[in-house]
């Protein structure tokens, strides 16, 4: 019982003798000073629209938001693109540099196992910690002064994270990882409606150049009018030069347009990653309907739906991780380091039961003067957080702002092709009149042509009207995250 007792008391002052040991080495660590404040996240109701924008339709864009649209055509060019596109290349290797970074701070906080192998052929020196053994004495053991010594054996080492810094290491390159996947969903959606701008840009031109061919083939017959006219003396060539300039400029409209799809191609091809030869001819199809649709709120709902934003809150978050690396730093660390195996300094002796060689090697590593290097290292991380708090901020403003203006745009646009076609309609019944004037006589043909002009300006304008809300309907899909949605959306808490 005495013996139990005393063993006890021995255990217990060895605890607390542990503990004061503990204690004193942390008050021993060096202080922190430029600990800094984190800034604050933006509020919720900064993440709204006004009151008064709005559509007709209400919701969020839906995954593979491209397909509502209908046309074949163009849902394999943006699977070639997001399958292809050099900088959908670029975003995957930067995810999987990314994962890499989070396997090899993982590696620091598993136990490292090295095998050992060395042979030494080496002289000692007679005036050395080894002096004796440089003189040839075998009956001594003295076999200098060369020898080959041999290691053999496993070493281990193994960090005690006992301040979360090795794990806080880790969350912020998880964070990171996270980052760059959020960022390759907003490179497709950037590549996906770009595709998607070009291909409409070049289905619009078609349409004009449809409705520039009709006025073309107008100016063509008023030309051919007017000097049948001219040679018969029935009018001066005033009104021939005249509609030849007519011609001309619709000839130029024609050629500007075509040169505009040309740009639009290369622009696509370059955007896909094709060669000179590997773009599909793009067939003239019908424009399609309006498709767009606002939410009645965004809040944070948005936050979970553009992936940019998504991927500025893993920065954030790994971030405030960092910062507990930064402060884990200013503890002592601890260190365990082992190695088994055998040691000879004759390589004879080297496998033999004496050889045999344990190492366990404790370590405790306390910062106490380091010139200000923690704290510096602290307040730049703290201050980096800031920084990235603060662009986030900004980040989501300019989201709330995009979705505003591309929806007021249009429901502005909305009213002026309401408007506009109206108009042609007007417009239309003039020329509708002069074509029954002509079939019943009581007009020329070049009069009931001329009067189709007029329409056809409108229905440019109308046409104009009408790619500028495709544009508007995809910038709007794009300004809502164009369907994503992140699975467990971060939640900042900055500290």
């Amino acid at each position: 019982m005495k013996t139990w007792r005393l063993h006890a008391q021995l255990t217990r002052r060895r605890l607390a003798a542990g503990m004061a040991c503990l204690s004193c080495a942390v008050a021993g660590c060096a202080l922190i000073h430029h600990n800094g404040t984190p800034d604050a996240t933006i509020a919720p109701e900064q993440i709204n629209l006004a009151d008064d924008i709005h559509l007709a339709r209400e919701g969020w864009p839906t995954a593979r938001w491209w397909t509502q649209y209908g046309d074949a055509q163009l849902d394999a060019l943006i699977d070639e693109a997001l399958g292809n596109a050099p900088t959908m290349h670029i975003a995957r290797a930067r995810v999987a540099q990314a994962k890499s970074d989070v396997e090899l701070v993982s590696a620091g906080s598993s136990l490292q196992v090295t095998a050992l192998a060395l042979l030494d052929r080496q002289h000692v020196s007679a005036h050395g910690f080894l002096g004796p053994f440089a003189q040839n004495i075998p009956a001594e053991g003295l076999t200098g002064p060369w020898y080959t010594s041999g290691l053999v054996g496993l070493g281990a080492s193994l960090n005690v994270d006992l301040w979360g810094k090795q794990r806080a290491e880790v969350a912020a390159s998880l964070g990171v990882n996270n980052a760059r996947i959020a960022e390759t969903s907003a490179i497709e959606l950037e590549i996906s409606t770009d595709v998607a701008q070009l291909y409409y840009g070049i289905q619009t031109t078609y349409t004009l150049i449809d409705l520039l061919n009709q006025s073309r083939d107008i100016a063509a017959f008023a030309v051919s009018a007017h000097e049948a006219r001219v040679a018969r003396g029935l009018e001066s060539r005033t009104e021939l030069e005249v509609a030849k300039a007519e011609q001309l400029a619709i000839e130029q409209q024609i050629v500007s347009a075509q040169n505009r799809i040309v740009g639009y191609r290369e622009s696509l091809r370059a955007l896909i990653g094709a060669g000179p030869h590997d773009l599909p001819v793009i067939a003239p199809v019908p424009l399609p309907s309006q498709q767009a649709a606002l939410p009645a709120t965004l809040s944070y709902e948005l936050l979970a739906r553009r992936p940019d934003l998504q991927a500025m809150r893993w920065y954030v978050q790994a971030s405030f991780s960092r910062i507990d690396a930064a402060k884990a730093a200013f503890y002592p660390s601890f260190d365990i380091k082992a190695f088994f195996g055998v040691n000879a300094l004759h390589l004879a002796d080297l496998f033999t039961h004496a050889s045999q060689q344990i190492n366990l090697i404790p370590g405790l590593y306390l910062p106490i003067f380091d010139g200000g290097r923690l704290n510096a290292n602290l307040g730049g991380t703290r201050a980096q957080s800031n920084l990235l708090i603060e662009q986030y901020n900004e980040a989501v403003l300019n989201a709330v702002r995009d979705v505003a203006q591309a929806g007021s745009r249009l429901q502005a646009l909305d009213t002026q092709f309401d408007l506009q076609r109206r108009r042609v309609e007007s417009i239309r019944f003039a020329g509708n009149s002069a074509q029954a004037h002509y079939e019943r006589g009581l007009n020329s043909r070049l009069a009931a042509l001329e009067a189709r002009q007029p329409v056809i300006a409108e229905q440019v304008a109308l046409l104009a009207l009408r790619g500028e809300i495709i544009g508007q309907d995809i910038a709007l899909t794009k300004a809502l995250g164009g369907g994503y949605r992140a699975d467990s959306p971060v939640e900042l808490k900055p500290r």
